[in-house]
């Protein structure tokens, strides 16, 4: 009876006997370690946690030998494929004050943790626009006012030498007007269109070839089953463009970008969950992004080259946000991923919105 109960939890249950050897596993826990009971059942916990997180053996040996529950947190489980964060809690069974058995509750918790910070992610960045956004109004305004005022004194001048002064206070502030632009973010709602992501992506593949040189590769890993997405194409390719770019700048001419996509299933971007999402990664073998610089690359004006503005990812977010997506990056040294979270909506779903 209580194996039917244990059956339809989420989390998974484990339990093994005072040797630490596995005799019952529920349905919850075949999922999460990939592998049938059958299978399972009677291999040791060094067996089922070698390559894992070592605290998950040590902590099973100390709830053994203290013969009192314990609980550990965002340990790393090792599967056939991949890795996965889990909750760990171990209560000891008692038979005549002795630990008969172990029961073992792991709780997957990559999407909690996901989200979380994917929240926190976009809260700084809404409230960085909000002050960019203010402090590039009040900039514009006296900008204009200081270029109207360029135009007039410029027709009151018959000298072309004085003119030449004029012409320069007119040209530097529409620079800074389109710089201005340019903080402000898109200024344009997309026009949605159904199209293949592989689409864009081959365009920008292809920008960025033609525009590079040197000893520098560009590949692509692209799952042909990925369906078609509701996007706007020119503002896909800016926004990938952008990311692309920099990671050729970061190579400086020689080394590899992987552009990768792949179907995401159940997928919860921006708190909003979908059953289909496609995430594509731009991914470069540099010499990474420094700690300190990746709690803030995209935010404006934020730029780790002498040369650059500090817009480009900025606006590559920005516009992403603009389809319910979102950007996400993880870098180390020879291994920087930009991963772009775009959900998979039909044009009925979108209206509905």
């Amino acid at each position: 009876m209580y194996k039917r109960i244990l059956d339809h939890l989420n989390g998974a249950i484990l339990l093994f006997d005072r040797n630490l050897i596995l005799s019952y596993i529920n349905s919850a826990g075949e999922i999460l370690l990939a592998d049938s009971s059958r299978h399972l059942v009677g291999l040791g916990a060094h067996e089922l946690f070698k390559s894992s997180d070592s605290a998950l053996l040590t902590n099973l040996q100390q709830c053994l030998s203290m013969a009192e529950p314990l609980v550990d947190r965002e340990l790393i489980l090792d599967r056939m494929t991949h890795s996965v964060t889990i909750n760990f809690s171990a209560t000891p069974l008692l038979n005549n004050e002795q630990v008969s058995e172990i029961l073992v509750e792991l709780q997957q918790v990559d999407n909690q943790l996901r989200i979380s910070k994917e929240e926190q992610l976009l809260t700084q960045q809404n409230t960085a626009r909000l002050l960019v956004r203010g402090l590039a109004h009040e900039i514009k305004n006296p900008l204009g006012g200081l270029r109207g005022a360029a135009q007039l004194l410029d027709l009151e001048l018959h000298d072309p030498e004085l003119k030449e002064y004029t012409q320069i206070i007119i040209a530097e502030s529409d620079r800074l007007q389109g710089l201005m632009d340019k903080m402000l973010g898109p200024n344009k709602l997309p026009n949605k269109k159904a199209l293949n992501i592989h689409e864009v992506l081959e365009r920008v593949r292809q920008l960025v070839q033609a525009e590079s040189s040197g000893s520098m590769s560009i590949q692509t890993d692209y799952d042909p089953s990925i369906p078609e997405i509701l996007a706007d194409k020119d503002q896909l390719i800016q926004a990938i463009l952008n990311i692309t770019r920099n990671a050729v700048q970061a190579l400086n001419g020689q080394g590899r970008i992987i552009i990768k996509t792949r179907i995401h299933r159940q997928m919860t971007i921006g708190r909003k969950s979908y059953k289909l999402a496609v995430k594509c990664d731009i991914i470069d073998n540099g010499q990474g992004i420094d700690a300190d610089m990746m709690k803030q690359i995209f935010y404006p004006m934020i730029t780790g080259r002498a040369d650059g503005t500090g817009l480009g990812l900025s606006i590559a977010q920005a516009l992403i946000n603009q389809h319910n997506g979102l950007i996400e990056c993880s870098s180390e040294p020879g291994n920087t991923v930009f991963s772009i979270f775009l959900p998979i909506i039909s044009q009925e779903e979108s209206g509905n919105d």
